[in-house]
């Protein structure tokens, strides 16, 4: 198994006599990965590729930390096992005298529900999640060793990024969820959207995520970098300096949906960090004050309550203020109110999706 190879090598790594360890006979070996098969995927190379550097740097420093990270991933690994033993989600199953397969399960995310849908979710994609939040929290701590250990920032940053990557899986699911909901999507888009969440929750991965992540995390780094001017409101100048540090991807989005008026309030949430009911507030009373532009100091003065402007660099505080955005945008929507009904994350993800369709009836014709 993983683990016990990792720890051998770790326990190896202690001794005074030291022998060298080929890390590629971990991770690049076929035959090797075969001994421990599970739908999930506990690393994929990427990761594999991003922990093989780390334990190279730590072996001789720090082995120690290194024993410790191993550990953790034996860990991870316990939990996938037992994880593994639930029914596939894309397999027909016959479960209590009930026959189901991933077209009943589609067609069940498919029958709108409002309010919190995690009683009829699968024990699988329950537990999966929980997964994915250990594997978080092992890479982040993985980065924050490589920056204290003095690894280079280049390798360091692989680390980050392989950590930002799991965090924006587990935002996917989010996004999923609610785009299934979305009745102003065509019906086969939503079912795509139904069977993209499936494979997400059997294996614990999603390619759309790999197209999204990096321009949503460059999106988030720009935003956190830029200082909003609470003038008009309208955010022209911070929507531009974002969209100058962006690749294609983000531009045709911008060309092409910024004019839906949806989009747009998603983007102004975003931009300056305030719901849509705390931007109207604001604009109302520059308006009758004759107030030409306000300091970010000044913001939670005028709303008359504690708003947090700044962004951290922690990932958790992007999560933890999607989610804000996310329940905003679904009690809007419940209501029937003003205001955006989805995120920007949400709009983005569906922008991704159509345009993987649109390539793949491309290939297809």
């Amino acid at each position: 198994m993983l683990y016990y190879r990792l720890v051998g090598m770790a326990k190896n790594m202690q001794q005074d006599d030291f022998t060298q360890v080929d890390i590629d006979e971990f991770f690049e070996s076929d035959e090797k990965q075969k001994d421990f098969s599970t739908e999930l995927v506990v690393l994929s190379d990427s990761e594999a590729s991003v922990l093989a550097k780390l334990i190279h740097f730590l072996k001789d420093d720090d082995p120690n930390t290194l024993l410790g990270i191993m550990e953790r991933f034996g860990d991870m690994e316990k939990l996938v096992a037992n994880i593994t033993h639930f029914p596939s989600l894309l397999e027909r199953q016959i479960i209590m005298g009930e026959t189901r397969t991933q077209h009943t399960l589609i067609e069940g995310l498919l029958t709108h529900r409002d309010g919190d849908k995690m009683l009829h979710l699968p024990s699988k994609a329950i537990l999966g999640k929980g997964f994915l939040v250990t594997k978080y929290h092992t890479f982040i701590s993985m980065y924050r060793i490589a920056v204290n250990s003095g690894m280079p920032q280049k390798d360091a940053q692989e680390v980050y990024n392989t950590a930002s990557i799991i965090l924006f899986t587990i935002m996917a699911e989010d996004v999923y969820l609610d785009l299934i909901d979305d009745q102003t999507l065509p019906l086969d888009i939503r079912r795509e959207i139904a069977y993209s969440l499936i494979v997400l929750w059997e294996h614990r991965y999603d390619r759309n995520v790999s197209d999204a992540a990096p321009v949503l995390q460059a999106v988030w780094e720009a935003r956190r970098n830029l200082a909003p001017a609470f003038g008009t409101m309208v955010g022209t100048s911070e929507l531009l300096l974002i969209s100058i540090q962006m690749d294609e991807s983000w531009t045709a989005f911008l060309r092409e949906k910024l004019s839906v008026k949806d989009v747009s309030q998603a983007m102004e949430e975003f931009l300056f960090g305030l719901s849509y009911e705390q931007i109207q507030t604001l604009r109302t009373i520059l308006r009758e004050r004759g107030i030409a532009a306000i300091g970010r100091d000044e913001i939670s003065t005028f709303l008359e309550q504690e708003i947090k402007i700044d962004v951290a660099s922690d990932l958790r505080d992007f999560y933890m203020q999607y989610t804000v955005r996310r329940d905003n945008a679904r009690a809007r929507k419940r209501l029937q109110i003003p205001g955006p009904h989805h995120t920007l994350e949400d709009h983005y993800m569906r922008f991704i999706l159509e345009r993987n369709k649109e390539k793949q009836q491309d290939v297809s014709e």
